[in-house]
């Protein structure tokens, strides 16, 4: 069951840290710290990721503000409560530092259900896009529930699914900024996580479906905003 929730969940990233590591929680007596990294993207506009990384890893490898990461994984979510009220955190959980290379500096593959109905819309520029979460299975009966965006044919293609459908993807993970209004007169500054699907199926529950194959976890992936 571990190694096949390992399957679900693939992420490689690599970029300059930019902020200091702080404690996040302690795990079995293993402590496990938050940092950002700055990814870029191929049309020159950069990710800014959250990693939580073990310190076991963290020691004796030199990282720091201003070094590169490059790190294979998963994108993991938990429940943190603020203000009284509980919202979905999302950070990239790293198993192994390697070597950077000339892959592709972020990316993704997911396999899991959707937990809610897709949400399709355009843009005042007639781009065609839709949002979806998706619930990815992990070890010990825990699940990540990740947002995710389609675009074009992708997107035209998700509406039509149905909570509880089984999907695989493929695509980068994203950093956006929105206005959060407060008040009439208060608004702050917000930062989404999502990933933005560069490739998608669907099949069936009973499917066998080998998403290393399908997708490449390494492929350039399209450019979106």
């Amino acid at each position: 069951m571990e190694y096949i929730s390992e399957k679900n969940n693939k992420v490689y990233i690599m970029g300059e840290i930019v902020s200091e590591a702080t404690f996040s929680h302690e795990v079995y007596g293993e402590g496990f710290y938050e940092l950002f990294v700055r990814v870029m993207r191929l049309s020159g506009q950069a990710d800014i990721l959250p990693v939580t990384i073990s310190e076991r890893l963290i020691e004796g490898s030199g990282l720091g503000v201003g070094s590169i990461l490059s790190a294979v994984g998963q994108f993991r979510s938990y429940n943190k409560l603020e203000g009284g009220r509980s919202r979905l955190m999302l950070t990239v959980f790293v198993r192994e530092l390697v070597e950077p290379g000339t892959r592709n500096p972020n990316g993704i593959v997911l396999s899991g259900y959707l937990c809610k109905p897709p949400v399709y819309r355009t843009t005042p520029f007639n781009r065609e896009i839709a949002d979806l979460l998706l619930a990815v299975n992990r070890a010990y009966n825990k699940s990540d529930y990740i947002p995710c965006i389609a675009w074009g044919r992708n997107a035209r293609f998700v509406q039509n699914l149905k909570v509880g459908d089984r999907v695989a993807l493929s695509g980068r993970i994203q950093s956006r900024e929105y206005q959060k209004k407060l008040s009439e007169t208060n608004t702050v500054t917000m930062t989404a996580y999502e990933v933005s699907v560069s490739k998608l199926a669907a099949f069936d529950e009973n499917e066998t479906f080998d998403l290393d194959s399908e997708f490449d976890l390494y492929a350039i992936p399209s450019v979106h905003p």
